[in-house]
């Protein structure tokens, strides 16, 4: 769904919609094309509107204030003393973000975070950050330290390393960026077409035999933006004393890569990236005109902030083109479902495919194009209010005589609502052609012999190829996200003999975000190459999965599993809907048993439906379905206190409870319920944190079961479990079991991440470990 403003904008808009003229409130109703929606926004915003942005984003402010930066300075030293080092490192790097350029403050919390890098053994990023402190002003009484620091760095550091760095930074005026090779941004398989048809639109099909795990399609985004607020990372202490750090703290705003010592935007106290290069390109984009609007943006929504980079990046002149005759005898076709370019897409010209996209204005409601219209309106009013025009927004003109004239002394032309108008475009294409880029986050204490992980959503990125891919409830394809480092080409791997220099040049010429999607199963010629917009067949049942597909891309999906289930779900789709877990469950594996003789208890055929019967004509058991309901929901409550007990470190009481519910729970669910997969799992992840491994990977072999039969043999989830289970055995010093389930973890990890994940290195290093 969109991000959309925070709820005090909404608000104010909303009262702005109510006070609308009838008559002008059905004209903007009756309104079907972007420029007269914005125009007509626009003729309503006014500079109260802009000063209520602004006062409401105060309280998110990002100005540099050197009292702030000597708290989180003080809070990594509180850190440095119990020695947890990252956690000190990421409070340093927020005194630096705060504290202003060239003060004693930014000096000493580059010394503080040098210290903290030393400890953990980053001695390149240690020796930078000394440089850096000793250029702000460093107190001279006190370099001696730092020159001690930099000598034990450069006597640790490996041979070949390079020390030092240029401290460039492109807010305070440098206008020589780094030069860096782009890599190209999106790469196709030879084996894979782009193809069109009246009904599918422009879509991609295997013109060749694809086999399975092989790539199709590798592609950088054509824009994107970090989601703040999303990701903690937890001291050794744990518990509620725990150090919190949000994804911007912990990420880099451009390539989205993890960093604990990042280089900030010398202007503003938010922005901060992993290098002087990520820095320099974001500058170079988008960041010089977001930052002078501060907090504004925090105000305004994730949507909004993502449309107005790739308008900002494409500029007057891309957008010109774009809004002229499509030519080359092209004509514009219905879209597929998801709302994908049906024009000629080209690597050369990815804006052209970008503004093309499907907007639906017609089919978003009346208020939330309001509420987009008159917010992109307002942001604009503030940009203006900043300064000249972007320089991508300057028609440039050449005086007679004279030379080109200075960005400083630009206007704004040709119209200044044609900016607006683009984001507007482009905020309301985000719906239904925004990619969610998900990372795994650790959860639990940081001390565990234990470690669970979550997927959680860390940027939201615009992908103009991978948005020609129709959806499927059941997809021949599987996705992966990479940040920071340029994936391999598509159709190959890494070399093996690849020299490290050469590997390291790669690494510093093309850092940034990558989808990789590659085949989960052989796709015949001809045959369309397909991926799942997010509900899946094997996790809800078909009504459910149209109704949430209808309501945010605007198609009744008809895909292969819609077809398959939908007759044989119209009796069984309120059963399912009372089994499945309230994470959103499935048709496949789900099993209800009568409490009074175990057989299988099927919803009743002669009470409407309304309750439930034994299928054992000796028995005829009945339980209504409220009765139903209740004890499926005790079962999920207990699990989720269950979880509670394992987070604060409490196994022993998490094992009693889990164990006691397991027993209840056998009373009603089968085995191979999702339900009952949730419980195994839960319960091993305790064993494990008390060290008894084999009687962890026992209960995970039962969710497993339970896991294979919901998603389905070949399933990166299954692939997950397998995993762990590997790990267990590995653990459990069980080396038969273990070594039986590698391969099969091997083949899906390849089949879904590639042979190169790191999640293969650790299972080559637990088979060489087990075999020597």
């Amino acid at each position: 769904m969109m991000d959309l403003p925070c709820l005090q904008w909404q608000d104010h808009v909303a009262q702005k919609w109510i006070g609308l003229n009838p008559e002008f409130k059905e004209k903007f109703i009756s309104m079907e094309e972007i420029d007269d929606v914005f125009k007509c926004a626009l003729s309503l915003t006014t500079q109260a509107d802009a000063d209520f942005m602004q006062s409401i984003s105060a309280a998110s402010s990002v100005q540099k204030d050197s009292d702030q930066a000597a708290e989180c300075r003080q809070k990594g030293n509180s850190c440095f003393k119990i020695r947890d080092y990252s956690a000190a490192a990421l409070h340093y790097s927020q005194g630096i973000c705060l504290a202003p350029q060239s003060s004693e403050q930014l000096s000493l919390c580059y010394a503080n975070r040098s210290a903290a890098l030393y400890h953990l053994q980053l001695y390149q990023e240690c020796l930078d950050d000394v440089d850096r402190a000793l250029k702000n002003g460093y107190p001279s009484h006190l370099s001696h330290k730092l020159q001690d620091r930099r000598t034990a760095c450069l006597k640790d550091l490996p041979v070949g390393a390079k020390a030092g760095e240029e401290d460039g930074n492109p807010a305070r005026g440098s206008h020589s960026g780094p030069g860096r090779v782009k890599a190209p941004s999106v790469q196709i398989c030879p084996e894979a077409a782009v193809s069109s048809s009246v009904d599918k639109g422009r879509h991609l099909v295997a013109v060749d035999r694809i086999a399975a795990g092989e790539v199709i399609l590798r592609e950088r985004p054509y824009s994107c933006v970090l989601l703040a607020g999303v990701q903690e990372v937890k001291g050794k202490h744990g518990g509620a004393g725990r150090d919190v750090f949000g994804t911007e703290s912990r990420r880099c705003h451009w390539c989205l890569a993890e960093t604990l010592c990042p280089v900030p935007c010398g202007a503003c106290s938010y922005s901060r990236y992993c290098s002087t290069g990520c820095q320099w390109d974001a500058w170079e984009e988008h960041h010089r005109w977001e930052c002078p609007l501060g907090a504004d943006l925090t105000v305004t929504g994730a949507m909004l902030q993502l449309a107005l980079r790739v308008a900002l990046k494409a500029g007057i002149e891309n957008v010109q083109m774009a809004r002229g005759p499509i030519g080359d005898g092209q004509n514009e076709s219905e879209s597929n479902s998801s709302g994908s370019n049906p024009c000629q897409s080209s690597s050369s010209d990815p804006y052209r495919s970008v503004f093309h996209l499907l907007h639906h204005v017609g089919q978003h409601s009346p208020t939330l194009r309001f509420l987009c219209a008159v917010t992109v309106a307002t942001v604009c009013l503030r940009l203006s209010e900043t300064g000249p025009p972007p320089a991508s927004w300057t028609l440039t003109r050449r005086p007679a005589g004279g030379s080109v004239e200075e960005e400083g002394d630009a206007a704004w032309s040709p119209e200044p609502w044609l900016l607006g108008s683009t984001v507007l475009r482009h905020m309301l294409q985000l719906r239904c052609n925004t990619q969610a880029i998900v990372a795994l986050q650790d959860a639990g204490a940081a001390n565990s012999s234990v470690q669970s992980s979550r997927e959680i959503r860390v940027a939201s990125a615009l992908f103009p190829t991978l948005s020609l891919l129709n959806h499927s409830c059941r997809p021949n394809t599987s996705l992966a996200f990479s940040t920071g480092i340029r994936a391999a080409p598509c159709g190959s791997e890494t070399s093996a003999d690849c020299s490290r220099a050469s590997v390291a040049e790669d690494q510093r010429s093309a850092r940034g975000v990558t989808v990789t999607v590659r085949a989960a199963k052989v796709i015949a010629p001809a045959q369309e190459i397909l991926h799942c917009y997010g509900p899946h067949s094997s996790r809800m049942v078909t009504r459910e999965r149209q109704r949430l597909l209808h309501e945010q891309y605007f198609f009744l999906c008809q895909c292969e599993a819609c077809s398959l289930q939908e007759e044989e779900e119209e009796e069984e789709e309120e059963e399912c809907k009372e089994q499945r877990p309230s994470s959103g469950g499935t048709p496949q594996g789900s099993a209800l048993l009568c409490s009074k003789c175990q057989g299988s208890l099927k919803r009743s055929r002669d009470d409407g439906g309304s309750g439930f019967s034994c299928s054992l004509p000796s028995c005829g058991h009945r339980m209504s379905a409220p009765e139903v309901r209740n004890e499926l929901q005790e079962i999920r409550l207990t699990l989720e206190r269950a979880v509670e007990l394992l987070e604060r470190e409490k196994p022993g009481e998490a094992l009693k409870l889990l164990e006691r519910t397991r027993r209840q729970s056998g009373l009603i669910l089968a085995e191979t319920h999702p339900l009952q997969g949730e419980l195994a799992d839960a319960t091993a992840r305790a064993y494990a944190t008390m060290g008894a491994w084999n009687d962890a990977a026992s209960q995970l072999e039962k969710s497993v079961a339970a896991i294979g039969l919901q998603y389905g043999e070949d399933s990166i989830e299954l692939a997950q479990q397998l995993f762990k289970l590997a790990q267990l055995r590995f653990n459990g010093a069980a080396r038969g079991p273990a070594l039986s389930v590698i391969p099969k973890v091997r083949r899906l990890l390849c089949l879904h991440l590639g042979p190169h994940c790191p999640e293969l290195q650790e299972l080559k290093a637990m088979e060489d470990c087990l075999r020597g």
